[in-house]
């Protein structure tokens, strides 16, 4: 079964690097919350995740890539599941390519057609 929370996640990547916005936010649940890398709202409606990812996936070169090794799955009950790692965002800013290293976690439930029901992802910070 944690190959089925790995291939939610696989899927997400997959979509975002594709600019493909629809499959993005068909893989979030109606009631699903996204706290993002980009933003500091709360997106708890997929109107709001919606305009998110529209804005995003907008941006020239935009592409995530997971860091595999920091990938930790844990099971929550026989059908969810909680993912953390660490994955790194390119994207292209006024000419300059630029990567932004982010945390993430998702909350996912593997028997619905809308699996993620959490997602938080932040910038690492700078380290004192």
């Amino acid at each position: 079964m944690i190959d089925k929370a790995r291939v939610i996640l696989d899927k997400w990547m997959h979509a975002v690097n594709l600019g493909n916005m629809e499959d993005v936010i068909s893989l979030y649940d109606k009631d699903a919350i996204l706290l993002t890398t980009f933003s500091n709202k709360f997106l708890n409606t997929p109107d709001k995740i919606q305009g998110y990812f529209e804005r995003l996936l907008g941006y020239d070169n935009l592409s995530v890539s997971l860091h595999e090794k920091t990938l930790v799955i844990q099971p929550i009950d026989p059908e969810r599941f909680s993912l953390c790692g660490v994955y790194c965002w390119r994207i292209t800013i006024e000419g300059e390519l630029m990567s932004f290293e982010a945390r993430f976690s998702y909350v996912v439930d593997t028997a619905l057609e809308t699996p993620i029901l959490h997602h938080h992802s932040s910038q690492i910070p700078r380290m004192l």
